[in-house]
C-alpha cells in the first residue's frame, strides 16, 4: 500500500508501524533511550514535512527510509558528547562494512526484501543482498559468549540451544521457570540470556530476567514474544532485543549476534 491517503489515515498508518520502527532503532543502538530517540526523530521529521515520506514505498518502507537517513547523518560527524548516539555503538560500527548491521536487521528482523532494503538505504537491491551476507559472516566471527536459554517449550528450547551452539556460543543452561533461571544464572553466570516471556509454571521471563540482572548488573538480553509490539510501545523501561513467534532461524541468529555485539543493552525493569 503506497502512500495515498488522508491525514487521518496516515496517522493510523504510521502509529500501527512505529512499534517496528522502535525495535530497528534500538537494535541499531543497543538501548531503548536511545533508539527511542531515533523513533521520535524519524516522526518529528514527517511532521515537518510531509514529503519526507516516499510516495512510491509503503508505508512502513517510507518509515524506514526516513529512519535510515536519519541514523546515517548521526554517524557522520557526530559529537561524541551528544547522548544521542550511543558511543559502544559507535565504537563497534567502526569495526564493521559500512552498512552491513542495518542492511541484516532490516532483512532478518524485519523481514524487509532485499528490494525494499535497496528503497530504505537507496541502494541497488543486489548491493543489500552482498552487506546481508558480509554482515552474517562479520557478526559471527565479531564475539562469542555464554548464553542462559529460559524456555519452558522442550522443543524449541533444543532448537534455540541447536542455534547459538552453532554461532560458537556455549549454553550454560535451560531453565522452565523463573526459580530455575535464578538457580542456574547463580551457579554459572551468563554473558547472555534468551528469555521467553511465559514460562510453565506461570511465572514470568520478564521477572527471572529482572532477578539475575538485579545480581549481575547489566546484561545483554533477548526475549521473545507473540506479541512485541507489547513491549515496543515506549511507555515503560523496555526490552532492546525482541524476536516475535513463531520466529524464524536467521531472526534468532541476527538477534543474538547483534545483541552480543554490545557490551551492555537497555533491558526491563521493574
Amino acid at each position: 500500500m503506497t502512500i495515498d491517503t488522508t491525514d487521518r489515515d496516515l496517522s493510523s498508518l504510521i502509529a500501527s508501524n512505529l512499534p517496528y520502527v522502535r525495535r530497528y532503532a534500538r537494535a541499531l543502538t543497543g538501548t531503548q533511550d536511545s533508539g527511542d530517540r531515533y523513533a521520535v526523530a524519524t516522526l518529528e521529521t514527517i511532521l515537518a514535512d510531509r514529503s519526507a515520506l516516499d510516495p512510491t514505498l509503503s508505508i512502513k518502507t517510507a518509515l524506514f527510509k526516513v529512519l535510515h537517513s536519519i541514523w546515517q547523518a548521526s554517524k557522520v560527524g557526530s559529537d561524541p558528547n551528544d547522548d544521542f548516539m550511543v558511543e559502544a555503538a559507535l565504537k563497534h560500527l567502526s569495526r564493521l562494512t559500512d552498512s552491513t548491521r542495518e542492511a541484516l536487521l532490516l532483512h532478518t528482523i524485519e523481514e524487509f526484501t532485499y528490494e525494499e532494503i535497496g528503497a530504505i538505504m537507496q541502494i541497488d537491491a543486489s548491493e543489500a543482498e552482498q552487506l546481508v551476507s558480509i554482515a552474517h559472516a562479520e557478526m559471527a566471527d565479531s564475539v562469542s559468549g555464554r548464553i542462559l536459554i529460559i524456555e519452558d517449550e522442550p522443543v524449541i528450547a533444543m532448537d534455540l540451544e541447536n542455534l547459538v551452539s552453532d554461532l560458537g556460543h556455549q549454553v550454560t543452561g535451560i531453565a522452565r521457570t523463573r526459580d530455575e533461571a535464578v538457580n542456574l544464572g547463580g551457579q554459572d553466570r551468563p554473558d547472555l540470556i534468551l528469555a521467553d516471556i511465559r514460562l510453565a509454571d506461570s511465572s514470568s521471563g520478564i521477572d527471572a530476567v529482572n532477578d539475575l540482572l538485579s545480581q549481575f548488573g547489566e546484561l545483554p538480553v533477548i526475549f521473545i514474544t507473540a506479541y512485541p509490539e507489547r513491549l515496543l510501545t515506549g511507555d515503560r523501561p523496555e526490552p532492546a532485543f525482541l524476536i516475535a513467534k513463531p520466529y524464524k532461524e536467521d531472526q534468532v541468529r541476527s538477534a543474538v549476534s547483534q545483541a552480543m555485539f554490545f557490551a551492555t543493552t537497555a533491558t526491563l525493569h521493574s
